[in-house]
């Protein structure tokens, strides 16, 4: 089994690959659409990410992973976006959301932290029970220093 990061959000892999996904998303009033993927880890400890088919504006779709796994890699995460930031959006994780983390049987490793999800304002982390919480500041959690 690979060993796993506290966190994959320390990983600068990750970190990119939500500030592409975020920027790729088109946020704004209107026209956005989600984007997401999953985080990977082989045995080696070497993180990767693969891109989901781009979303609608409410909603995206995963590809298969059975086992929690792709390719011979550890799913450890997913996360997709928020991007559409009028009132009658959304920030935060949905019913929806929460429902398919929670529901994905093939989400269930020891290992896996659970989707995040990245708003304007702040990243949340559904975990596999469904139950949220909240991260922190997208600006903080994503600043390209």
């Amino acid at each position: 089994m690979a060993q796993h990061h506290a966190t994959v959000l320390d990983d600068p892999v990750v970190r990119a690959a939500f500030i592409r996904a975020w920027r790729e998303s088109q946020p704004g009033n209107t026209g956005g659409h989600e984007e997401g993927g999953f985080i990977l880890q082989d045995s080696q400890g070497k993180v990767s990410v693969v891109q989901w088919p781009v979303g609608e504006q409410n909603s995206i779709t995963l590809t298969p992973h059975p086992n929690c796994t792709i390719g011979g890699r550890d799913i450890v995460a997913t996360f997709h976006t928020h991007p559409n930031t009028a009132s009658h959006y959304l920030q935060e994780p949905s019913e929806t959301d929460k429902r398919a983390v929670q529901d994905d049987l093939d989400l269930k490793a020891e290992f896996y932290e659970g989707e995040f999800v990245i708003s304007q304002a702040k990243i949340y982390l559904i975990a596999p029970n469904g139950q949220v919480n909240e991260v922190g500041a997208t600006d903080d959690i994503l600043s390209e220093e």
